[in-house]
């Protein structure tokens, strides 16, 4: 039987709109390396894998798909990434392929959880309208704490209900500055 795993670590776990998946997120998936590090067009800062220090534990979900390209078209579908960009922003790993280097233990967790395909959103940091720009933690704070009205509850919204696992520096840096502590996507 092939099981299809999708990593979820932002705004996938607590609103997966149609992404197919089964029954609800599992809280112990591979470590990732992610930080908040891309402006998204509406102005939040969201989490992708990037370059840190301290991998954080991911989440995951198993999907209903028969197959690894249904899969990624799906994720790509729920993500609105364009057909053009699915192979560049979608990631997948299939068993016997090495792991990438921002989920380093991807398949020996894969191989524990009986796992055969994995898919997980794969956009680079964006920051000043150029791709693949980092910015630094201190950038982050002074740009979300400029954001006021509808673009700064959109912003505030992302950052508090990330998972609370996702316990990285960014966040923390964050939380110091505006107070924008984790909360669960119920409230």
């Amino acid at each position: 039987m092939t099981t299809i795993a999708c990593l979820g670590w932002g705004s996938l776990v607590w609103d997966p709109r149609e992404l197919p998946i089964q029954q609800r997120w599992f809280d112990d998936g591979p470590f990732i390396h992610v930080e908040f590090t891309r402006l998204s067009q509406d102005g939040r800062i969201t989490l992708v894998l990037a370059h840190t220090e301290n991998p954080v534990r991911s989440l995951w979900a198993v999907m209903d798909a028969t197959d690894l390209a249904s899969a990624k078209m799906d994720l790509r579908k729920r993500e609105g990434i364009p057909e053009k960009n699915e192979e560049r922003h979608i990631g997948a790993w299939s068993t016997g392929q090495p792991p990438p280097a921002l989920i380093p233990g991807l398949a020996e967790w894969a191989v524990a959880h009986g796992v055969t395909h994995v898919v997980w959103t794969n956009l680079p940091p964006k920051f000043n309208g150029t791709d693949e720009s980092t910015p630094s933690a201190e950038e982050v704070v002074q740009y979300l704490s400029t954001l006021t009205g509808a673009k700064r509850e959109v912003a505030e919204r992302y950052v508090r209900f990330a998972p609370r696992q996702i316990d990285t520096a960014y966040r923390r840096r964050i939380e110091a500055a505006l107070q924008w502590t984790a909360r669960d996507a119920s409230h």
